[in-house]
């Protein structure tokens, strides 16, 4: 099962049911099945006291991944903070849509067992998130 729930912000409008249709293919492309996967849209203020309060971080981030993956299925919880979302996508000259499609999958590949912090790994990490969003505008 794939949710999504907000918090102090508005839902984004995007079509769900081909979001979950998209995370589910892609976790196959990999291997994967998907089990419980939650997105909780949030701003810049609740992802950073999740950061501080779970990961003892204190500065703001797009996404923040919690693992509960077994075995070849897939689950985690997610959140997503928007505001940090809208600001990268305007650093990126991207389109809001696109960077938040990106930060959803991103999170997906890290449950995935795809890594973005050693050497060389954010360059694995780009590709595979640019395949998922490739697979994204092949299913229009």
């Amino acid at each position: 099962m794939i949710t999504f729930a907000n918090e102090g912000v508005p839902l984004p409008t995007l079509d769900f049911n081909r979001v979950k249709d998209w995370i589910i293919r892609v976790a196959e492309s990999h291997g994967f099945s998907t089990g419980r996967l939650s997105y909780l849209f949030v701003g810049d203020a609740e992802i950073l006291e999740a950061n501080r309060k779970h990961l003892n971080h204190d500065f703001y981030t797009d996404i923040i991944t919690f693992d509960y993956t077994h075995r070849n299925r897939i689950a985690g919880d997610m959140i997503i903070s928007l505001d940090t979302v809208r600001s990268n996508a305007e650093q990126l000259e991207q389109s809001y849509e696109v960077e938040l499609l990106r930060v959803i999958i991103h999170g997906v590949l890290h449950l995935c067992g795809i890594n973005d912090k050693g050497p060389g790994e954010r360059e694995i990490m780009e590709d595979n998130e640019n395949a998922a969003l490739r697979l994204w505008k092949d299913e229009v």
